[in-house]
């Protein structure tokens, strides 16, 4: 075998590597029903509802700390639809503002849209976990890339909600979101 088909080999068994693993293997591969009966029920109605605070760490590319937030979250309900507002404020001494327009289905998908969210955004709560996927647009000063988010959080039987996101360009994890998300008492 020549070398240079050696090579080719090889960068295809790595690319057919990769493509299983993503497919198969790690954080994006979980599934709704893998929580189905595990833990509290997570409804997003109860817990994303009223003032919440959010703190958390962004991974960068080389799982390196990028930057730490803390947020003030508010959450208003209207039967299955809900507003989440978030103000964050970042170590740099930026802040930024979304607001989430949340869709519910009897059958537990959810809908999200956000002004920074590219197309709608789908996903679905069962047993303790919630799923959600969709694209967001950076800031410009940030780049302005369009990144795909796989977005999960966990009921904890406290009513803590961890929440482990990760955004990707084309397959290649870029950044990684770690936080808690408690509601403040009235």
């Amino acid at each position: 075998m020549t070398p240079f088909f050696s090579l080719l080999l090889g960068v295809l068994i790595t690319l057919v590597l990769i493509a299983m693993k993503s497919r198969f293997i790690g954080f994006r591969t979980q599934r709704p029903a893998d929580l189905a009966g595990r833990g509290p029920r997570f409804d997003l109605r109860t817990h994303l509802s009223g003032p919440i605070l959010c703190e958390g760490v962004i991974y960068g590319p080389t799982g390196r700390v990028a930057s730490r937030f803390v947020a003030e979250m508010e959450g208003v309900w209207d039967g299955n639809v809900g507003i989440l507002k978030e103000r964050f404020h970042y170590d740099s001494g930026r802040k930024q503002d979304r607001e989430w327009r949340l869709y519910l289905s009897n059958d537990g998908s959810i809908k999200a849209e956000a002004a920074d969210v590219v197309g709608p955004g789908a996903g679905r709560a069962e047993g303790a976990g919630v799923q959600l996927r969709y694209r967001i647009k950076l800031d410009e000063e940030a780049g302005g890339h369009v990144l795909n988010v796989t977005d999960w959080m966990y009921l904890m039987e406290n009513g803590t909600i961890m929440n482990r996101s990760q955004f990707t360009k084309f397959g290649i994890t870029v950044a990684e979101l770690v936080a808690t998300m408690r509601r403040i008492p009235a």
